[in-house]
């Protein structure tokens, strides 16, 4: 007997398959939709994970970049004769005679004989400042370190200014020299002088005083656009004036703009002649790049440039007059103009003769981890902000950890399901949400106006940052609980235990790896709060270190606001070398949370 199966027919407009292989084509199409599907989403995870790291990659990048000159620091190898009279003023070499001695005198009569061409007293408070304010308190060091080196010269390294430190980095104006093709002749040594070529050595330093005279150009016919813009408008106003004074005022606006035109016209036609002639001398401005002339041993600034002739001002006088060959002088250009720098061309030179010199050195920053705050960048430490922190995560962590324990037990094991504890829960997580500066004006209306304690005090920021890392303690302290299987309570309850004998020897142990995970976290978001801080006076500038929980300190993350508010220039560095310190802290934190994790978790 043969068994036939019969054709099965569909009816039509049904939506269904018509024959078998029809189904299992539509079945494989869905399954490659499907895994098509599984493919996309597969490859924008990826991407999503991509453009994340690439964005921590130029955080990161960006911040090294700024960041990794802060732990090196200029200094100047300084000859300082030790005269036993300036600095042993009592004679008896004690460290009180010695502290007492006249440091600043000899610091500086030894740092204006090491620059070359220092003459006058305009002259020295220019070079004043490229040394560093604390170079005399380097030496007074010295010599309390080692009374011996009185009445001795001794080679000190001392610190240069910030200015001077950023130029020495390569973050200010770079001084480019190029050998000269001609002999070159100058008229004296000193003073001003001319010095003379035998080919159009100098076509290029007029060239450029040319550039600066078509920039001029553009800036006054941009005036006069606008001195017409204006007149036009006057005009139209005083067309619908009636009031006498008022059409008065305005002729005599219009008038004055009119009259500014035309000097100003008189003055494009008169540089636009100067530019038409390439062979006249031209005068060199602060707005022009600055060249100058290193020749017989001397340097020169260029103040007026001809194609084979220059006049300037001697800065490093001349070892004589005599013609210098082809090759034995170069013309050194500063590109960045004179008026868009700090450093003026005689300290750029002062500096680039140091470096030549080999009176730099550069050497490991300790005192960007030694000191505290400063106002001089260079002096400026993240010790004190360092230790302000610790104090403050102390009292933070002193504060929330056992309170925050203590809730999370009794909130999951003991409190009654009733609508107050669900009050209390609804709470606790939505405190979780709310903006830390919310903490700090609690912190400020309660703790300082209300009970009077410490302005800028760790105690205080310690209490704030209680309040708000209580939040993140607890929740996490729950779950931890809320992970324990319910047969170790059981078992505990089981063998004649109590209740709370079941939590402290049993429950808790047990829940403690995730607890103490979520203390770390939490001290990790804490140690990056600067808004609730600033409202508690922890934004002072504070210098001296803190040496206890009621003393006036700052923390790192209010360290680095204060730094990146600060017009210096050298302070950039200094805010990205603290920032780095403060990630350093961050992500060591939260690796101990993972390994906390790893080591201590156990899996039921």
């Amino acid at each position: 007997m043969t068994d036939t199966t019969p054709d099965v027919t569909v009816p039509p407009d049904t939506g269904l398959p018509k024959t078998p292989s029809e189904a299992s084509n539509r079945v494989r199409q869905s399954l490659r939709r499907r895994y098509a599907a599984e493919k996309r989403f597969r490859m924008y995870g990826l991407i999503a994970i991509g453009l994340a790291l690439s964005f921590i990659v130029v955080l990161f990048t960006d911040i090294i970049t700024k960041g990794h000159s802060a732990f090196i620091q200029s200094h100047l190898t300084l000859t300082v004769e030790l005269d036993a009279d300036s600095v042993d003023p009592q004679g008896d070499r004690s460290p009180e005679s010695l502290r007492d001695g006249s440091y600043r005198g000899i610091t500086l009569r030894a740092f204006f004989e090491t620059l070359r061409g220092v003459s006058g007293r305009a002259d020295q408070r220019e070079a004043l400042s490229l040394l560093s304010d604390a170079a005399d308190i380097t030496v007074r060091n010295a010599v309390l370190d080692q009374p011996d080196l009185v009445g001795t010269t001794a080679t000190l390294p001392v610190k240069f200014g910030d200015d001077a430190d950023i130029f020495f980095k390569g973050k200010s104006v770079a001084v480019e020299g190029l050998p000269a093709q001609s002999t070159a002749t100058p008229s004296g040594t000193q003073g001003e002088i001319t010095i003379t070529a035998d080919g159009p050595a100098f076509t290029a330093i007029l060239e450029q005083a040319k550039i600066q005279l078509r920039d001029d150009i553009q800036g006054l016919e941009d005036d006069i656009a606008g001195f017409q813009r204006r007149i036009d408008r006057y005009q139209e106003e005083l067309s619908q004036a009636t009031d006498e004074d008022q059409r008065a005022d305005l002729r005599d606006s219009i008038a004055t703009m009119t009259d500014a035109i035309a000097t100003d016209t008189e003055k494009v036609a008169g540089i636009e002649a100067r530019i038409a002639n390439p062979g006249d001398s031209e005068v060199l401005t602060r707005e022009s790049s600055s060249y100058l002339i290193r020749i017989n041993g001397g340097v020169v600034k260029v103040l007026a440039a001809a194609p084979n002739r220059i006049e300037g001002e001697v800065f490093f006088s001349l070892d004589s007059d005599r013609r210098a060959d082809e090759g034995s002088w170069q013309i050194m250009t500063l590109p960045i103009a004179e008026s868009n720098r700090r450093l003026s061309d005689k300290q750029v030179m002062w500096l680039w003769d140091l470096e030549e010199r080999g009176l730099l050195d550069m050497q490991f920053n300790t005192t960007f981890f030694t000191s505290g705050d400063s106002r001089e960048p260079e002096q400026a430490g993240i010790w004190g902000a360092a230790v302000g922190s610790f104090f403050t995560l102390m009292i933070t962590l002193l504060l929330s950890f056992p309170i925050g324990v203590m809730t999370a037990v009794y909130l999951e094991e003991f409190a009654p399901k009733n609508k107050w504890t669900d009050l209390i829960e609804v709470n606790i997580n939505n405190l979780a949400a709310v903006p830390s500066i919310v903490f700090g004006l609690l912190g400020l209306a309660m703790f300082l106006n209300v009970f009077g304690l410490p302005r800028s005090a760790p105690l205080v920021g310690g209490m704030v940052l209680t309040l708000m890392t209580l939040p993140t303690i607890i929740i996490a302290g729950r779950a931890a609980l809320k992970a324990v299987p319910p047969s170790i309570r059981e078992a505990a309850l089981g063998m004649g235990a109590s209740r709370i004998q079941a939590m402290t020897h049993h429950v808790l142990p047990l829940a403690m790896p995730g607890m103490m995970t979520g203390t770390i976290i939490g001290m990790a978001q804490a140690l990056g709060e600067t808004a609730p801080l600033l409202m508690i006076g922890m934004v002072a500038f504070i210098v001296d270190i803190p040496g206890g929980f009621t003393d006036p300190a700052t923390v790192l993350p209010v360290q680095i606001y204060i730094w990146a508010d600060s017009p210096e220039r050298a302070f950039v560095e200094k805010t990205s070398a603290a920032i780095m310190v403060l990630l350093a802290f961050l992500i060591t934190m939260n690796l101990a949370a993972v390994l906390v994790r790893k080591r201590f978790e156990k899996r039921w």
